[in-house]
């Protein structure tokens, strides 16, 4: 099956409050990884910056199932990210650089091609929602979608905030699979500031609903994933991992691990836990490339 991706590659610089510092390649790149980890051909569309380019070829040359056609290269130094975590509390985000939107027509000309579609917002530049509803309504295949940026306030330079965003609907409307985070979701219900209750979850599972969505996958870091579905909801815990050394893509991982579960027909909770079984393994070792091997020895554990 093919698996079409859209978002974009990032450069992360990363600190946490140790003083430890870690930098690399992320971003659309992750979700790739664990795609192209498990044997999936991955069609990946991208606006990838000009001074990313080598280092982004270099990684990927042993990814024998990406193609990489829809990656675009645009001038300039890329998507680069400052991200720091504090001891407590959600990390902080500081865009320094950006990428133009990605142009959908070569996407859509071959979008027939796909089992299964993903679009993962990394940076919130990354598609306009006109071109977006033109995929959507071009698409045959499930979609996913993965808001992550959508709700951070678009400056550079400066703390990216979480912002409430009217338009949402528009982004979920044709969806088949939503992953967001509790921030995230607090604000779609028009309330960044607050700490979703259950009840707040679940109202947002029927708007969701009511929207074409057929499962929610709310993210909670090291305490699992919440899958609502209609008549059912059940959240799932993550196994007790080893020793941590990065959480950056962590998200992200889950996100590719589920999409090829639910692509092969399994139901959302198999295919969350799958997701999060990778996900916390995901976290033992540092970056794309350590991300990649990790889940091509998993697999061939499997065979």
């Amino acid at each position: 099956m093919n698996f079409g991706l859209i978002g974009t590659i990032t450069y992360d610089e990363i600190t946490f409050k140790s003083g430890q510092r870690i930098s690399g390649l992320g971003g659309v790149l992750y979700q790739a990884s664990v795609l192209c980890g498990l044997g999936k051909n991955v069609f990946l569309h991208t606006n990838l910056g000009e001074e990313l380019a080598g280092d982004v070829n270099k990684l990927v040359r042993k990814w024998s199932t990406l193609r990489k056609k829809g990656m675009r290269r645009v001038p300039g130094p890329g998507n680069r990210v400052n991200l720091h975590y504090p001891e407590k509390g959600e990390r902080v985000e500081v865009l320094k650089s950006v990428v133009p939107p990605l142009d959908p027509g070569p996407l859509i000309e071959g979008i027939h091609k796909f089992g299964m579609l993903i679009l993962v917002i990394n940076s919130g530049y990354d598609l306009q929602l006109s071109h977006w509803r033109d995929i959507v309504e071009s698409a045959s295949c499930p979609i996913w979608i993965d808001v992550h940026s959508l709700f951070l306030s678009r400056e550079l330079n400066v703390p990216r905030k979480y912002i409430p965003l009217g338009e949402w609907r528009e982004w979920i409307k044709g969806v088949n699979f939503l992953q967001a985070n509790l921030k995230e979701v607090a604000s779609m219900l028009g309330t960044p500031e607050d700490v979703p209750s259950e009840t707040d979850l679940s109202r947002f599972g029927e708007k969701s609903f009511e929207l074409g969505v057929e499962a929610v996958f709310v993210t909670l870091g090291k305490d699992g994933v919440l899958v609502l579905k209609q008549g059912r909801s059940l959240k799932i815990s993550a196994l007790q991992a080893g020793t941590i050394v990065d959480t950056t893509g962590c998200g992200d991982v889950f996100c590719g691990g589920a999409v090829v579960k639910l692509a092969m027909g399994k139901d959302p909770f198999d295919a969350a836990q799958f997701g999060l079984e990778l996900a916390t393994q995901a976290v033992e070792v540092k970056g794309i490339e350590e991300t990649f091997k990790l889940v091509k020895e998993y697999r061939k554990s499997k065979k």
